[in-house]
């Protein structure tokens, strides 16, 4: 029943890339910092920004907050004011969010296809 809520919560997993592993702890420190100062998020509530996973092509972390407010459209504009301000830490520290990514390790030297001959064609 929506007439009941108190609060709504917000809760995104990102991703850095692997290359920003050093990063990673003062980013998560800084984001849980932002979330228990900003004034939209209810701080009598559960908070968590931890390290959460590795990732197939990221290092995912994920935030875990409740809004003051109940409002559809106001709690719209308080997660994504939360996301930008994510998205500035993890650049001032030099990192990226990650994308998928694939990397391939090629061996030196060719295979040899096992369809093929050593004899030159006639």
């Amino acid at each position: 029943n929506p007439s009941r809520m108190t609060h709504r919560r917000i809760y995104e997993t990102m991703g850095v890339r692997y290359d920003d592993v050093a990063q990673l702890p003062a980013i998560v420190a800084l984001v849980k910092s932002m979330l228990a100062e900003h004034p939209e998020i209810d701080h009598n509530q559960t908070l968590i920004v931890n390290f959460n996973q590795y990732g197939a092509s990221s290092l995912d972390f994920f935030i875990y907050c409740m809004t003051n407010t109940t409002n559809w459209v106001k709690y719209h504009e308080v997660k994504q004011d939360v996301l930008f301000k994510v998205a500035e830490i993890v650049r001032q520290h030099g990192a990226e969010f990650a994308f998928p990514t694939q990397t391939l390790h090629i061996i030196e030297g060719v295979a040899q296809d096992s369809h093929s001959t050593s004899e030159e064609p006639a």
